[in-house]
């Protein structure tokens, strides 16, 4: 026998998304981002209402996705807790430091070892930003043998919509819009 819900977020693995932007002054800021995800080879689709991030994103029309880790799981859910229009040290409350993308005028974050370049193809419905991945960056920290990305030494994280929490692997990591609140 089936339970229906109804209509509901409820496709895993649903994976935590951490968008890098620069604002007005060339300062890196950044946001955890749930809703979105690849739609196509080389295109991510991310929903989000109006944030920081969102003014950063249409003043340069660039964007980079990292993808949370499980070692950064707290400075992760920080930045989706905490407003970038609202405390100017987020990025360094968070432990993030950040080097310019070769390819967008965006931030990647450092410590993230999984990050994809976008440009801003359109918007969306008002807040469906849908970027054309020019670039992925890898941290060699995170590749195996054979040069490629290796989950055996990356430990990304996903959010589980049911019940606000994260996940590596199967294994809970974290409380979401909790665990974050100790960088407050």
């Amino acid at each position: 026998m089936r339970k229906n819900f109804g209509a509901k977020p409820y496709l895993y693995p649903q994976p935590v998304m951490i968008i890098g932007t620069y604002d007005e002054n060339g300062k890196a800021n950044a946001m955890n981002a749930a809703w979105g995800g690849i739609v196509g080879a080389d295109e991510i689709i991310i929903d989000m209402s109006s944030h920081k991030t969102t003014d950063n994103i249409m003043l340069h029309k660039a964007f980079t996705v990292s993808v949370a880790d499980a070692e950064h799981m707290t400075a992760c859910d920080y930045v989706g807790l905490v407003s970038g229009r609202k405390e100017e040290k987020k990025m360094e409350k968070a432990g993030f430091t950040t080097t310019e993308s070769e390819f967008v005028h965006a931030p990647i974050i450092n410590e993230l070892p999984l990050t994809l370049e976008c440009r801003l193809k359109k918007v969306i419905d008002g807040g469906k930003y849908l970027g054309r991945i020019v670039n992925v960056s890898i941290d060699e920290r995170v590749l195996g043998e054979d040069g490629e990305l290796s989950l055996e030494k990356f430990s990304p994280i996903i959010f589980d919509t049911v019940h606000a929490g994260y996940y590596r692997l199967g294994e809970r990591v974290g409380n979401a819009f909790k665990d974050g609140a100790a960088l407050k």
